[in-house]
């Protein structure tokens, strides 16, 4: 699978059907522990020794693994980890890199919950974080870094607002500090965007999002670059000897680093993070996102075409004040840079008038469902202000102009002439007096 391109990897990467009776589909491993046959194999499975074989589902599963390697392929990565939900990918992300406390730099235009937890619940188990309005003010990040500081952490494509972030300048200044690139980057999926070829280290995603994209689960993910260097000092987790590591009687000593080599991070998150705090994907859910990533080319082109000829639309109409969609600005270097297929489904944009417009635009709203989700089938509505981005206080809503007049898109599969016909209708009613 290594030579193959991204279609034929997205169908049949991580799995090889002559070990699970030559099943064409995934096989669903809904059991909750597997069979040690004997002890001498249950030691060696129990202390790693072993690939292919399992011993409890919260520490690997045969369907979870599938998508596991599928992602890895995906992107380019050593390894990846798949989690219960897409906070928990970012938590846990985060835990490994500044267990020990530390600084991490983040922007404030991210999605609403991951900011509540960088503000509110992080600082708690001493990780800061230092917020800045512009990303790519690359001085000022550059100004921000101190000797505790552990990672850059950005969105590739910000949530709601759709800016991009700079992914290689940001890798440059966050490796030239010693500090690994983090990128959530759930908006583009790698279908249009893989991040390690741009330099970053980490790559998270809530993969409920478009790598699914029937919303019909939770999921997340963590993939691996394997590039970065964690014995430099500033990372003792991964230097540290670890019980579970070694062997007691024998006398063997192991770290991470010194067990798995450019597979520390990524063992690490599996060994201590899932296994110890249990934010485990099931199979079944696994096997929903298998079934997803298997035609996400074919729903990515149409819904960014499609988001594309609604964000024109959006532009022109005399109900708006203003449409938030990279892909609009086609000479826009970094849309050129790192967006060839295009920026993606999601888009949004400011209502002409108070919120008393936006209920009624939302009330008579009929194919799009109004729910707070992204990268559906289905095509999707909401008001980030009051619903997504509530977390969000309002002096930093206002510093990112996410005022309650704000409503994201996701675009879905139906037809465009629908869909524009659809906001054309609501946001019609919407004014009528």
């Amino acid at each position: 699978m290594s030579d193959c391109k991204f279609n034929t990897k997205r169908v049949h990467a991580g799995y090889r059907p002559e070990e699970h009776h030559y099943a064409s589909s995934v096989p669903i491993y809904q059991t909750a522990a597997f069979g040690l046959t004997n002890t001498e194999v249950a030691e060696q499975i129990v202390t790693g020794q072993v690939t292919g074989r399992f011993d409890y589902s919260r520490d690997g599963n045969p369907t979870v693994e599938v998508l596991e390697q599928r992602i890895a392929a995906l992107e380019g990565g050593v390894g990846a980890v798949a989690v219960a939900s897409g906070m928990s990918a970012i938590s846990f992300t985060i835990l490994n890199v500044a267990e020990c406390g530390g600084r991490i730099i983040a922007p404030v235009n991210i999605y609403g919950s991951t900011l509540d937890e960088f503000r509110n619940f992080f600082p708690n188990y001493g990780i800061n974080f230092d917020l800045v309005d512009n990303i790519n003010d690359l001085e000022h990040v550059k100004s921000l870094i101190q000797p505790d500081t552990k990672a850059i952490y950005v969105e590739s494509v910000a949530n709601p607002s759709t800016e991009i972030a700079d992914l290689e300048a940001l890798a440059n200044i966050a490796h030239q500090a010693g500090i690994p690139l983090i990128v959530d980057n759930t908006f583009p999926t790698p279908y249009l965007l893989r991040p390690f070829e741009f330099g970053a280290d980490i790559v998270i995603y809530s993969s409920t999002k478009g790598i699914n994209g029937h919303g019909n689960t939770l999921s997340g993910l963590v993939v691996d670059h394997g590039q970065f260097d964690w014995t430099t000092g500033k990372f003792p987790q991964f230097t540290s000897e670890e019980f579970i590591l070694g062997d007691e009687e024998r006398q063997i000593h192991e770290s991470f680093a010194s067990k798995f080599g450019h597979q520390a991070f990524i063992k690490r998150i599996r060994m201590k993070y899932v296994r110890l705090l249990g934010s485990v994907l099931s199979p079944i859910d696994a096997y929903f996102v298998l079934l997803g990533l298997e035609t996400i080319s074919e729903r990515l082109d149409k819904e960014v075409a499609s988001a594309a000829k609604i964000a024109e639309f959006l532009n022109h109409n005399q109900y708006v004040n203003q449409v938030f969609y990279s892909g609009l600005n086609k000479t826009d270097p970094l849309v050129k840079k790192y967006f060839s297929k295009g920026v993606g489904s999601i888009l949004s944009f400011e209502l002409a008038g108070d919120e008393t417009r936006v209920a009624k635009l939302i009330k008579n709203i009929k194919i799009f469902s109004y729910l707070p989700n992204i990268g559906d089938a289905k095509s999707l509505i909401v008001n980030p202000a009051r619903t997504t981005h509530r977390e969000v206080p309002a002096e930093f809503r206002r510093r990112n102009g996410l005022n309650p007049q704000v409503i994201r898109l996701s675009i879905g599969l139906e037809d465009v002439t629908d869909l524009i016909a659809d906001l054309d209708q609501a946001l019609t009613k919407a004014f009528e007096n």
